[in-house]
């Protein structure tokens, strides 16, 4: 089988939602401009792009309607260019890359971006499912059957992340230390650059929007331990949960054959492309199973990498997976995670 090779990876800073920098900013427009800069900044001829695809989680309002296409017309792409837009929630991008490496990988195309774009502001998570049912269109995602099987009526992350950290013992203590430690990692990213070079500058109606602006310097244990569990009794709150955000991001992965023609330099090549699912009730701890399925797959071991990166959702599943695995959290979201720098779900 062919290889595969990321060849360059950008993102936006991410905004916060309702009050940060990307607020005015159509989502389409957002992840056009992750498109035109990996164009630009690769020099790959934008008509030889042979597919986008798209993750993007809300689909709804300004995110519905063929989204993905509407980012490769709001872009400097040629219309030629085709493009698709899935939905596998938050691993929705992840995904967009599995499948871009795989027409590569195949021999079905050779240039393929794979994006993500996301307005929490604009585009409220759930809503594309909540509107119906305030409207008394339908009644939800979850249909009888689902709800009979599993003995629920709903599921729920907040739930599942509280589970987590209740099933290893991990205190709402450590979850405020791990969260006031992502958010001290990003802020000493951007103050030492290491972010610049994968972000894109976007020009919104207030000026150019260039820096992470959920980072929060100074956080105090008092003032976490003051925040509001979000279930009754729990440990998870706010302040050790993501942020909601606005944000875009993308990669190009392309072929050997293209890394000649355009005089490529890969950054990375993929080696495995791994997908589980497992207990939708307690769903946030599946990075755990598969990343243990992925080094099976890989014949690799923990110890053979150098950095790891878990979304932090939650405080508790990279907590997690880090005691289940025996991982180094030296190695672990060097630049801080989704605590401090936001969770533009997919982006």
């Amino acid at each position: 089988m062919a290889d595969a090779y990321i060849v360059e990876a950008l993102r936006t800073a991410g905004g916060r939602a309702r009050k940060g920098g990307l607020v005015d900013m159509h989502p389409a427009d957002l992840g056009a401009t992750v498109l035109d800069a990996l164009v630009a900044r690769t020099g790959v001829d934008p008509a030889a792009v042979k597919d986008v695809i798209v993750g993007c989680v809300t689909q709804g309002g300004e995110q519905a309607f063929a989204f993905g296409r509407n980012l490769v017309l709001a872009s400097s792409l040629p219309d030629s260019v085709p493009a698709v837009t899935i939905d596998r929630q938050c691993g929705s991008l992840q995904q967009a890359l599995h499948f871009a490496a795989q027409a590569v990988m195949s021999g079905t195309q050779d240039i393929v971006i794979a994006a993500g774009a996301e307005s929490m502001t604009r585009v409220p998570m759930n809503s594309n499912w909540q509107l119906h049912r305030q409207a008394g269109v339908g009644t939800g995602p979850w249909s009888p059957a689902i709800q009979k099987r599993y003995d629920v009526a709903e599921f729920n992350q907040f739930h599942g992340a509280q589970a987590i950290a209740d099933k290893y013992g991990l205190t709402r203590e450590a979850m405020n230390e791990f969260a006031l430690a992502s958010h001290a990692r990003a802020a000493a990213a951007i103050d030492s650059g290491a972010l610049g070079a994968e972000i894109v500058p976007v020009v919104t109606p207030h000026g150019v929007f260039d820096t992470d602006d959920g980072v929060r310097r100074g956080g105090t244990r008092q003032a976490m331990s003051e925040v509001k569990a979000l279930e009754e009794g729990g440990s998870i709150t706010a302040a050790n949960a993501s942020q909601m955000t606005d944000g875009a991001s993308g990669a190009m992965i392309v072929s050997e054959a293209a890394l000649k023609r355009f005089n490529l330099t890969p950054l990375a090549r993929v080696v495995n492309l791994t997908v589980t699912a497992g207990d939708p009730g307690i769903m946030l701890e599946e990075p755990i199973p598969a990343t243990r399925k992925a080094f099976a797959r890989a014949g690799m071991k923990l110890e053979e990498i150098d950095l790891f990166e878990v979304n932090e959702a939650f405080a508790s599943i990279p907590m997690a997976w880090l005691k289940a695995l025996g991982g180094d959290p030296a190695k672990l979201n060097v630049h801080g995670g989704a605590i401090a720098l936001g969770h533009p779900l997919d982006a």
